[in-house]
């Protein structure tokens, strides 16, 4: 895997996530409450914390996959899912949102692949779809990415016919088909046997590498501590410590965040 996973655009701000003051709750149940939360371009965050406490609402709300009830979400100065009209803001179109989320990839906890597609095919068909772009380019991009996450000899594969470490691979090269300047990963080895979490780790620590923009909700403390430049712990919906991975992983200031390491380690 030498070649560059991704391409990462020139964008108008240098934040690729700007988050102010966020609130979102279902119901009565307040799963975000007042999360301010920056990413800077080229930067690995990961999300740690118990169940619960916020993180893959946060996650989603960076795509608009939800809606905020209160607060400001920005993806490299744009603002997500609204306009500003007035004193107030009015939401988006789907077109208009769905432009917003090419910006972005996220890969899912369950891989989400469409069953009656090869590897090769689910790649190909959103670059095709959405981005209008020729067949003959889409299918050579996505044989190179399906090189470089190590699937060369999957392309014909349908998903029943891969383990779940690589349809999550087929998955990662999907989001990648899109050039995305922002990867989000919501906890991307919580439905994998643990044999098979390490080859999706792999690719995810080369990205990492390669200078990818990266949010990623995950348990695997590991990964943190290696691929992260910044740790975030949250918990009950707020942001209760965050800092580099020595600190936070290694001399956590909260005891809620000591508390948590303990259990998970």
């Amino acid at each position: 895997m030498s070649a560059a996973l991704g391409s990462v655009a020139t964008t108008e701000s240098s934040l690729a996530v700007d988050a102010k003051a966020l609130h979102k709750s279902f119901g009565p149940l307040q799963v975000l409450r007042g999360i301010d939360l920056t990413v800077q371009r080229g930067e690995v965050v990961c999300l740690l914390g118990p169940s619960g406490s916020g993180k893959s609402t946060l996650l989603r709300c960076i795509n608009h996959l939800e809606r905020l009830d209160a607060g400001e979400l920005r993806v490299y100065g744009e603002l997500v899912g609204y306009r500003r009209r007035g004193n107030g803001l009015q939401e988006l179109s789907e077109r208009a949102v769905n432009r917003q989320r090419q910006r972005v990839g996220m890969v899912f906890q369950r891989f989400n692949l469409f069953p009656h597609m090869t590897a090769l095919q689910n790649v190909i068909e959103a670059p095709i779809r959405v981005q209008r772009e020729p067949k003959a380019d889409a299918v050579a991009n996505a044989k190179r990415l399906l090189s470089q996450v190590g699937l060369s000899d999957k392309t014909d594969s349908y998903p029943s016919q891969l383990s779940g470490g690589q349809q999550q691979r087929v998955a990662i090269a999907r989001a990648l088909a899109m050039r995305p300047e922002l990867m989000l990963f919501d906890e991307p080895t919580s439905a994998l046997d643990p044999e098979l979490v390490g080859e999706v780790l792999t690719v995810m620590r080369e990205l990492a590498g390669q200078g990818m923009t990266m949010v990623v909700v995950t348990h695997e403390i590991g990964f943190a501590r290696e691929a992260a430049d910044t740790v975030v712990f949250l918990d009950g919906g707020v942001i209760v410590e965050a800092g580099p991975p020595s600190t936070v992983l290694t001399a956590p200031k909260h005891p809620r965040t000591a508390d948590f390491l303990r259990r998970v380690l």
